[in-house]
Order: C-alpha cells, then structure tokens, then sequence
C-alpha cells in the first residue's frame, strides 16, 4: 500500500486501521526532518512522528517495534517498559483437526482478562455442578416448605416418641406408617403443603426417604446438644453412668450430665447412649473417653462421679471410679443416695428370717394373681364391686382421680418405691385378692399353680402376715416421701444429709411409741377379714417347729422385741453405717454451706479445708484470699431478711445470682458450685433406660446405635428441642453433605 509516493510496512497498515478503520487509505506520513538526510534510512523503514500516547498496551497489537525508525525503536520500547509486563498475542496452531483441516485459533489473555476469569471461577452460582442443579426462586420455594413440612412431621414423632417406618408403605397402603401418615395429614390440612409435597413433588426430591428421616433427626440430635455445651460453657460438671440391657440384648451406657448453669440452677442433661462390647471397667472408661472427645470436652473438668454402686463402677481398685479419679484426683464419687436407701432398707430387711419369707409370699401371690389375663380381670372385676359397696355405704368418698381401677404391683428391687406400692396395692385389694385364689384352689381342672395357691391362701391369713404386712409397709412409707425426694434434680448434697438424719428420727420415733397404733391397727385389719388376732399376753406358738422344742415365748415378747423392735434396729444400724456422714470428709465440709438457721452449720476452717481439696481450682493465693472473704460474706448474708429463710444450697445459689452476689464472692460461689455439682442420685440415668424400652421396644427391636442415641436426645431433652426452630435445623441439614 502506496501513500503519496511512500510505501508503507504491514504493521503500519495496521496501526493505522486500528485508528481509524473507514480510512481507505493510510495518512502521509510526516517525515522526520531531524534524520532524512541520514544515511541509514532506508526505503522500508521511514522515521514518521509518532505519539507515545497513542501506542496500544499490547505490542501484538499495534506495528511491531522493528518497523520504526532506528532513531525512535529505543523510545518506543522504552514507553512499552513504564507500562509494565503485558501478554502479547498468541498464535496457537491445531494441526489436522476435524478430517484434516486446519484451524487456527486465536487466544488473546491479557491481565484484565485473567482477573474476569479468576473472578468467574470464585463465583459458586457460575460452577458447573451449581448449572446443573439450578433451579428458579419458585422450585426453590417449594423445596424449603417441603422441607419445612418433614421437620414438623419429625418434631413431632420424636417428643412423642412413636414410630417412623410402617410395614407397607405404598401409595396404595391403608397405612404408611406415622412419618407419611402425618405428612399426609399436614398437606390435607395446609394447601400450600399439598401443592408441592407427596405426590406433587418430584420423585427424587419428596425428603420422605429413611435416610432424609434419620439425617434431620440426627441435624436435631447434634443442635440440641449443642446448646446444651453451650449452656455449660467453660463450668466443671460431674458425670451420671449407669448401664442396661435393651431390648436387643445389647449393652447400653447410659451417660447425664451434672453442673450450675449461669442463673444458678442445678442442671442434669443427657448427653448419649454408648453401646459397649461388655460392662468391665476398662470397656466403660473406653467408651466415656469416646463421648469427651466426640464433644470437645476434657477429665480436667470433671468433679463428681455418680453411680448405682455396682462393683464395676465404685470398685475400690479396678472400678470405673478409680480408673478415673487415677487421672483426676478431684472427681469424687458418690453413692447414688436413692439405690442407697433402697438398699439399706431392703436389704436389711431380708436378712431378717420372717421378713424375708413375708416378701416371699408376696411375690408368690402377686405371680399367682396376675399370671393370667382372666385371672386379672378377675381380681378388676372384684375390687370394682368393693369399690362399689363401699361408696354406697359411705366408707370411701367419690372425687376426681379417686378410687380409679388399679392391678397389684409387682415389686422389683430396682425400682425405688415399687415394694411400698406393692403393699399399699396388696392391703387394699386383699379381700379381692382372697377371692382370686380361692377361684384358683376351687378350680375343677388340674392347674399347675392350685395347690400352691391353696398354701398361700393359707399364709395370707394368718396373724403372722398381717402384722409383716403392716409393719413392713409403715416402714417403707416412712422413707418413700424420702426416696421420692431423693430422685430430684436440683436435690443438692446437704440436703440429702438433713432428710437421711430425719428418717432415723421417724425410725426412732417409732420404734419408741409406734408399737400401740401398730398393733390396733392390724387387729382392725384382722377382725374386717375374720383372721383370728393373738391374745399378746399368750405363749407363742412357731409354726413351722416342734412345740417341745419351740421357744417359751409369750405373743408380746416375741412380735414386740424379736420382730418389731429387731427389724427397726436392723434399719437404723445400716442406714447409721451407710450415711455415717462423720467418716466422709468431704460431705462434713459441704454441710458448713448450709444456709439453713442463718448459716448456723457455718465453719471457716471446715470451708477452706473443702476448697484444699480441689488443688485445680483454688491456688495458693486463692486460699488466702477465700479466707478474708469468707467471713465477709456470712456477715453479709445474714444481714439480709431474704437470705434468711433459704432451705439448701441449691436455693443459696439461686439468690446469690440473682442479687449479683456471685460476683461480690467469686470463690465462694465457686465452692458452692462445686458441692451442687455432686450427685445425689441416678434418677435421670434410670428416667433414661424407661425411655429406651419406649423408643426401642419389641416393635423396633433393630435400631441401629446411632438412630437410637439421636431419638433419644431429642425425646429426653424436649425442653431444649423445642428451644431449636426450623432454620437452625433446616441449615445443618443442608450442610451436611452433597446431595443431588
């Protein structure tokens, strides 16, 4: 290309279209005055004016340098360093493609460019497997109400804790079991439900499959939890284990939590059930170890151990208890009081000979009675009549709640209370009771349990009975107000100390001025049922032995002193040996935080010696402090009315919070956390193991460990579930895993 008379190179052709692409032609160039005379101009290369600011950023875009002139190529270059690195253009060849032809493909990256694609690449909404599954705002809509409605449905099967599957689930099953029943109840109830859910939705998008169930019901599980650590917070706690058979036959660990929330409140909290291969000690500290670490937690904070006594887990050398207290010296153990007292008062009792035959007999006749439906509704139908003559004569009086039908219990000494119900049980329905086995030793056919009930009916109305019947029962309801008491939550150390030191004194009591009532009321009892009552001032005769070689004793000497006053003693000796608070040096020094009287238990020196015995909490200069703070605070607290009338430390934590006291003595409501923070009882561990025969029972005998601990959270711990709105669960959901 020719310009008034000047030729011109490709690239000027280019640099020059690239300024202005209409030109048909390229402009003169202006020549350079300064070197047109120079010898080394050539014809190819001719010196024209050039603007450096007009020079493109790529030098693959514009005239190569090596057409310029000589005199201005330095310039030129130079201008192209100050604007820094820059990628030319690229010019990739892909030989023989598509049947052998030849493309060329131009690929042109600059800075700019590499940026948009960075940013491209960052953006998550522009990925390849976010295209694929986009969806607009309204499919969007719909999966978060169908979503919604599963959460619902599984809030509430797991409070109620029923079932999930059914047996057939079709479309065309009568019944579908609870979860897609209640579904689809909800969208029969709720039109916008029902507009996307079920049958409306897309088939790989319903959320009613097992494993949506269980992952929304384990996203439940691990936010309740949650909140509950959270509650914790940084607080030292004590741990509740007890272990138990499901119905599986599987070994199930059952582990609760103990510690002071902020307000002040004693908190126990299931944290998990653990199945563990077998119920050593090892195995069970192998198991808890897995719980700490599962959730962040450390021993260090652990001050209290809570168990049933099992030799297991309170051995001495090899038990639970000591494998721990071997890493931490400051988790002391603690007698579960409620399994104590049980234990002290029955026992003990069997070990006395008529005693352990009265509740022998019993038993029997409880196995006898309710071995059969007939025979039960036999004895219903019975005690109804009673219940019946008995209103019409006025001896007992109609209400609510009163005289409902009721069986005989049976009694099991596992469960606290269940022997006392069984005999209040056994002495209201004993008229009824008699004429059961008399039905059964009646019977024309030949049954198993006739004769035996022939003996019983027999026993049962005997003098001897009825006075074990009284006896026994006046005893146990002297201690069932305790044992109830006992199983409470919020029940704190010193307080279960004042209510064991109570029933030694209505033992006492008794078995000083409770022999008249006794007896007139058995010969009551006796003279209603036609049994014959023993004259007292009569000679005594053994059933069972020889009359030569029966003792010479008179009515009185033997059911007032061989067997009143023997069977009360043998219950003061145990409970005076298993509640010897004198021996246990740890419970002496918590009692001196009673506020009961105006802190009238309180004892400096006992209270510091309580804080030596937690080296993790209190240092050396803690000591000395705790000790000037001390005295400030019993003086401070006894001058203020409401402070007064406190009936535990349980009720003195709650005050001190809520009159920011907790802060004026920091180390004093330290050492009150720490004796709320041991245990009383296993209640809750025992609450926990009636809930797995519910959640777990014959109908669903397969569930699987971790079905079963997430049920189990959720179901137990309803008051912090229902704390957890859809949204929380709904985010952990999703952020689960990938789904399609």
């Amino acid at each position: 290309m020719t310009g008034s008379g000047t030729t011109f190179s490709k690239g000027m052709e280019r640099y020059y279209k690239r300024i202005d692409p209409n030109l048909s032609h390229p402009p003169a160039p202006k020549v350079d005055i300064d070197c047109s005379t120079k010898s080394h101009c050539s014809t190819k290369r001719h010196c024209i004016s050039i603007d450096m600011s007009d020079l493109p950023t790529d030098p693959g875009l514009g005239i190569p340098i090596s057409d310029y002139s000589l005199n201005i190529q330095d310039q030129i270059r130079r201008h192209y360093f100050q604007q820094g690195p820059c990628q030319p253009k690229i010019h990739k060849f892909l030989p023989k493609l598509f049947g052998g032809v030849e493309r060329r493909f131009n690929i042109e990256c600059s800075h700019y460019e590499c940026y948009k694609k960075c940013e491209a690449l960052m953006n998550e909404k522009q990925q390849i497997q976010h295209i694929f599954v986009k969806k607009n705002d309204k499919d969007r809509k719909s999966y978060r109400v169908r979503l919604t409605a599963s959460v619902d449905s599984i809030r509430f099967l797991r409070r109620q804790g029923l079932a999930f599957r059914g047996h057939d689930e079709s479309e065309d099953s009568n019944n579908q079991g609870n979860f897609l029943e209640l579904l689809n109840f909800l969208a029969d109830h709720n039109d916008e439900v029902s507009v996307v859910a079920l049958k409306n939705a897309p088939e790989n998008l319903r959320l009613t499959s097992p494993r949506i169930q269980k992952d929304i019901v384990n996203a439940c599980a691990i936010e309740t939890i949650d909140v509950i650590i959270k509650d914790m917070g940084d607080a030292v706690f004590s741990i509740l284990v007890d272990e138990s058979r499901d119905v599986s036959i599987k070994e199930q660990m059952v582990v609760m939590f103990r510690y002071v929330d902020k307000r002040g409140y004693v908190i126990e909290r299931f944290i998990g059930i653990e199945h563990v291969p077998n119920t050593t000690a090892i195995s069970l500290k192998i198991a808890i170890d897995k719980l700490f670490s599962k959730h962040w937690l450390s021993i260090s904070r652990l001050r209290g151990q809570g168990y049933d006594g099992a030799s297991n887990m309170s051995g001495e050398f090899n038990g639970l208890k000591s494998i721990i207290m071997k890493e931490n010296e400051c988790a002391f153990f603690v007698h579960c009081f409620a399994h104590q007292l049980q234990l002290a008062l029955m026992g003990v009792a069997k070990k006395h000979d008529l005693i352990g035959t009265f509740l022998t007999v019993v038993s029997n006749v409880v196995n006898i009675v309710g071995a059969s439906s007939k025979r039960r509704d036999i004895l219903r139908e019975k005690q109804a009549q009673k219940v019946i003559e008995a209103l019409k004569s006025g001896q007992l009086s109609s209400g609510k709640g009163l005289n409902q039908e009721n069986g005989i219990k049976r009694p099991c000494d596992t469960r606290w209370g269940s022997h006392f119900g069984t005999l209040v049980s056994f002495t209201i329905m004993f008229s009824s009771i008699l004429d059961v086995l008399e039905e059964i030793t009646n019977d024309s056919l030949n049954s198993d349990q006739k004769y035996e009930a022939s003996i019983m009916l027999q026993v049962v109305q005997s003098y001897d009975f009825v006075f074990s019947l009284h006896l026994v029962k006046n005893i146990l309801g002297i201690t069932n107000e305790l044992s109830q008491v006992l199983q409470k939550g919020d029940q704190d150390i010193v307080n279960a100390m004042d209510l064991v030191k109570v029933c030694k004194e209505q033992l006492q009591i008794m078995r000083d001025n409770g022999w008249d009532s006794l007896v007139e009321e058995v010969s009551k009892f006796c003279v209603e049922f036609n049994i014959d009552v023993l004259n007292m001032d009569g000679m005594y005769c053994a059933q069972g032995k020889s009359r030569r070689r029966a003792p010479k004793l008179t009515n009185f000497h033997y059911f007032r002193i061989d067997f009143f006053n023997s069977v009360i003693d043998l219950q003061l000796q145990e409970l005076n040996s298993r509640f010897n608070e004198a021996n246990i040096e740890l419970l002496l020094c918590v009692a001196c935080l009673s506020p009961n009287n105006s802190f009238d238990a309180f004892d400096k020196e006992k209270l510091i010696r309580l804080a030596q015995l937690y080296p993790h909490d209190f240092s050396a200069v803690d000591l000395r402090i705790l000790e000037f703070q001390l005295q400030t605070y019993v003086d401070d607290l006894r001058s203020h009315t409401e402070f007064s009338e406190l009936k535990g430390i349980a009720d003195l934590s709650k005050i001190l919070v809520e009159t920011n006291k907790h802060e004026v003595y920091p180390l004093v409501y330290l050492l009150i956390k720490l004796a709320l923070t041991l245990p009383v009882a296993t209640a809750l561990v025992e609450r926990a193991f009636s809930a797995m025969n519910i959640v777990k029972n014959q109908m669903r005998n397969k569930m699987g460990d971790e079905w079963l601990n997430d049920s189990l959270i959720v179901y137990l711990e309803k008051d912090i579930f229902n704390t957890i709105d859809n949204e929380t669960i709904i985010h952990h959901f999703q952020n689960m895993k990938t789904r399609r």
